[in-house]
C-alpha cells in the first residue's frame, strides 16, 4: 500500500508536537539501556557523592517549598574540575539521561560577569556548549555591544541538560539542580551577575513576578559559604527577543546598565 502524502505530513506533524524535532537514525536508539546502572565517579569526593546520591529524597521532601542555601550541599566541590566531574556523573536528574551531551559552561572563570541562562536547546546539546544557535548569536551581538565577548564573561545555565523538545524545565529539575548551580556561582565569585530568562531570574532572585517586571533593576545575590553580595541584575532572553524584536530597545539599556555598573566596579576596585 502506498502511503499518501496527506498520511506522511500527518505523521510528521504528530512527530513535532510531541517533541521530536530532529532525526538521527532510521534506526529508534535506546538510550536508558545505554546508561550504566551505577556511575563512573572517578576522583569525586567521597562527600560529594553522599550528596548526590541524596539529594532525590531531600529534594521530594521539600518539593519547590524553599531554595537551597546556595549550594551548601556542595561545599566540598572546591574547583571547577570537580564541580563539572560532579554534574556529569549527577543522577537525581533524568534529564540527564535523555541528553545527548551535558552542557556545562562556557567562557572566562576568571571573567568579571558571569551570565546564567535558563536550558540548553537543541544545538546546545549537539555541541556540549550553552548559546550556540541562534539565540546565542544574538547574545555574542549583544554582548559586544557593550564591549563583552566570551573571552571576557562566563555563561552557564540553570540546566545543563536539554529538556526533551525543548520544554520549560519543571520545578522539581529545577530544584534537583539549583544547588549545583549555586556552588559554580559561588565558585566563580563574578561582579556582575546576569540572569538571563525568566525562569533564571525568578529562580536564583526568590521572586515570583515575570521577567518584564523583573528586569530593569538591580538585585543582590547574597552567597552563603564565603560572605559575598554580587551585583544582579535580569536581561530578556535572546530567544524571545527573536520572537518579540519589539522588545530590544528595553534590551539595549539593560546592556548600558550592565556597562555602567561594571565600569564603576572597576574603578572601585583601581
Amino acid at each position: 500500500m502506498v502511503e499518501r502524502p496527506s498520511d506522511s505530513l500527518g505523521s510528521l506533524r504528530w512527530l513535532v508536537e510531541m517533541g521530536v524535532d530532529e532525526g538521527l537514525s532510521n534506526d529508534p536508539i535506546d538510550r536508558f539501556a545505554r546508561m550504566p546502572v551505577t556511575p563512573d565517579l572517578g576522583a569525586v569526593p567521597r562527600s560529594v557523592r553522599g550528596n548526590s546520591q541524596s539529594l532525590v529524597s531531600e529534594e521530594s521532601e521539600r518539593q519547590g517549598s524553599e531554595p537551597s542555601k546556595h549550594g551548601d550541599e556542595f561545599e566540598n566541590v572546591r574547583t571547577l574540575g570537580q564541580l563539572k566531574e560532579v554534574v556529569e556523573n549527577f543522577e537525581p536528574c533524568g534529564l540527564r539521561r535523555t541528553a545527548t551531551k551535558t552542557v556545562f559552561a562556557d567562557g572566562n572563570p576568571k571573567a568579571d560577569v558571569m551570565l546564567v541562562g535558563e536550558a540548553p536547546g537543541a544545538d546546545e546539546d549537539r555541541s556540549g556548549l550553552p548559546f550556540v544557535g541562534a539565540a546565542g548569536q544574538l547574545l555574542d551581538r549583544m554582548l559586544a555591544a557593550i564591549e563583552l565577548d566570551r573571552t571576557s564573561v562566563y555563561i552557564t545555565n540553570l540546566l545543563f541538560w536539554r529538556p526533551p523538545g525543548n520544554r520549560n524545565p519543571t520545578n522539581e529539575e529545577i530544584q534537583q539542580c539549583l544547588p549545583l548551580v549555586e556552588r559554580h556561582i559561588a565558585l566563580i565569585q563574578p561582579r556582575i551577575l546576569v540572569l538571563v530568562g525568566g525562569i533564571s531570574a525568578k529562580t536564583l532572585l526568590g521572586r515570583s513576578e515575570g521577567i518584564t517586571r523583573l528586569r530593569g533593576r538591580w538585585y543582590e545575590y547574597e552567597l552563603a559559604g564565603p560572605k559575598v553580595s554580587i551585583a544582579t541584575t535580569c536581561i530578556f532572553h535572546p530567544a524571545f527577543l527573536l520572537r518579540q524584536p519589539q522588545n530590544k530597545r528595553d534590551a539595549w539599556n539593560d546592556l548600558l546598565s550592565i556597562r555602567e555598573r561594571l565600569n564603576q566596579l572597576r574603578q572601585i576596585s583601581q
